[in-house]
């Protein structure tokens, strides 16, 4: 017996050393392969010799047996952050996504995959991969502030709220993350929520200038529209962004005149000229005929009050590249502050024929063409400005004091009551300065000037309101009430040493002393 089982076992052995040998042998895992080069003949040398030797040593790692996946994954990686910095998105994107598949735990990678979606406008995809790398890391601030910049770009304020406030709580005074906040609650109703956040952004950076424009906004939801105005007059534009280390390395990662480039313009925003020239020169002796950096150091040099240096460079900004339109607008924005207005007319021109959607540029060119008395052209600039940027309230007001030079006084009022009925305080007033002061008499209404003005003074005084409500008194008869008005107007210019608004106050205290109401909308000098 004991012969018989071991005879049926050897054979049932033999059937399975049989059955295995017949089944096929598991296919061994595709071995990853580094991807040829992407076209990098366009970089300059020093930047294709630092991607050359990156990929070169990604190949030895991926033929070295005692490379560790992470190894691996570093190495794709690093490859992929060249590409990124070089501006060639495709292949850091692919780069990326393999360092992530050897590597899942790296939060890198998924950041700075959602930075190449960012940029190229695909924000839900963005968002989902910065939620990605706060599974990760779920106090990471800056992906917390760039998912919740991300929602609000995509009209999701109520996600992005919670963004902003855990960051917050992360960092009390972090200024990206109440911006954040503050831009939030104004996109959720929540007013006097977004004003207290966003003068707080100011109180922490005064020079966090980009606050000033929702601050303004939430301000005239609320109704007090003088503090809305004066915001509005301080908003220039700016990032507020967070401090992003993994981003500021990438920027200074290339030996490049890109890199040299992103140097300086943080030095810019740091308010370091001298640093900021220093890094736009060391990128001109890598490439002496980039057009960009020339402007960026003519823009540095009129920071620093070297208008001759700064002229000069916009010049050769010009010649190197006729095509680069911020060049000619900034060069006529100097010619224009000289008062030679008819070369700046030919500069903004040309930036308009590369860039026509370049609305900063119209209004500059109509500005210097009402200058030189070529009020029709000026007028139909400003026309197109209007119809470019609807929301650029300065457009619609040139083009009514460019109607006022023209004597259309009953186009400018018909302009003026459209955009008053709107609700902005802006064409209410000058609307009412309309009222008050056109010489044509069947488009002056003195009373309706006066019951205009009253609206606005429960809203907020400014020196400007005081002004014509002065001249609306006068257009009623009231000359002795003008006076003693315009008299205070007078002693507050002095107070805020407003030199040039004195001398127009006084000009038009002479009329009312004589009786005479005022028969001038809008001097010269007050138009743009």
């Amino acid at each position: 017996m004991r012969g018989t089982r071991a005879a049926a076992g050897a054979v049932a052995l033999t059937a399975v050393l049989l059955a295995a040998c017949s089944s096929p042998a598991p296919a061994p895992a595709p071995a990853i392969q580094a991807a040829p080069l992407p076209d990098i003949a366009k970089l300059v040398p020093s930047v294709q010799k630092q991607i050359t030797v990156q990929h070169e040593y990604l190949k030895a790692r991926l033929t070295d047996p005692t490379t560790t996946p992470t190894d691996r994954s570093n190495a794709f990686g690093e490859l992929a952050k060249l590409f990124m910095a070089a501006q060639l998105p495709e292949a850091a994107e692919a780069g990326f996504r393999t360092a992530q598949s050897l590597n899942p735990d790296d939060y890198r990678w998924p950041y700075y995959l959602a930075h190449i979606a960012r940029t190229q406008g695909d924000l839900p995809k963005a968002a989902g991969l910065f939620e990605e790398v706060l599974r990760r890391r779920p106090d990471d601030m800056d992906a917390l502030v760039w998912l919740g910049d991300v929602n609000l770009a995509v009209g999701r304020p109520e996600s992005a709220a919670p963004s902003f406030a855990r960051a917050l709580t992360l960092d009390p005074n972090s200024v990206s993350a109440r911006y954040g906040a503050g831009r939030a609650a104004l996109a959720t109703g929540d007013y006097r929520k977004a004003v207290a956040l966003l003068e707080e952004v100011l109180r922490l950076n005064p020079k966090a200038t980009a606050a000033h424009y929702p601050l303004s906004q939430a301000h005239a939801a609320l109704g007090n529209q003088e503090q809305s105005a004066e915001h509005l007059r301080l908003r220039r534009d700016g990032r507020i962004a967070p401090r992003d280390t993994l981003m500021v390395e990438l920027d200074s990662l290339l030996e490049s005149p890109q890199t040299f480039e992103s140097i300086g313009i943080r030095r810019l925003d740091d308010e370091d000229w001298t640093g900021a020239a220093e890094q736009f020169r060391k990128g001109l002796a890598l490439a002496p005929d980039n057009a960009a950096l020339h402007h960026r150091l003519a823009t540095a040099l009129n920071l620093m009050g070297d208008e001759k240096s700064s002229r000069a460079e916009f010049e050769i900004a010009i010649t190197k590249d006729p095509e680069y339109f911020p060049a000619q607008f900034s060069l006529g924005v100097l010619l224009q502050a000289d008062g030679r207005h008819a070369q700046a007319v030919d500069r903004f021109t040309a930036a308009l024929r590369v860039r026509p959607t370049y609305t900063e540029a119209r209004l500059r060119l109509a500005s210097s063409l009402r200058r030189l008395g070529r009020l029709n052209e000026a007028l139909d600039e400003y026309s197109q400005a209007m119809a470019g940027a609807p929301e650029r309230s300065e457009a619609r007001i040139g083009y009514v004091m460019v109607l006022t030079k023209l004597r259309r006084y009953r186009d400018a009022r018909e302009t003026l009551n459209e955009a008053a009925a709107a609700g902005d305080l802006v064409f209410t007033h000058a609307l009412a300065r309309l009222l008050a002061t056109a010489p044509d008499a069947s488009v002056r209404d003195g009373r309706r000037s006066l019951a205009l003005i009253q609206q606005m003074l429960e809203k907020g005084r400014t020196l400007e309101l005081g002004e014509t409500y002065a001249m609306t008194l006068a257009e009623l008869g009231q000359f002795r009430e003008a006076q003693s008005l315009q008299r205070d107007l007078i002693a507050a210019a002095d107070r805020a040493k407003l030199p040039a608004l004195r001398r127009r106050l006084v000009e038009r205290l002479a009329l009312y002393d004589r009786a005479d109401p005022c028969r001038t909308p809008w001097t010269d000098d007050e138009m743009p």
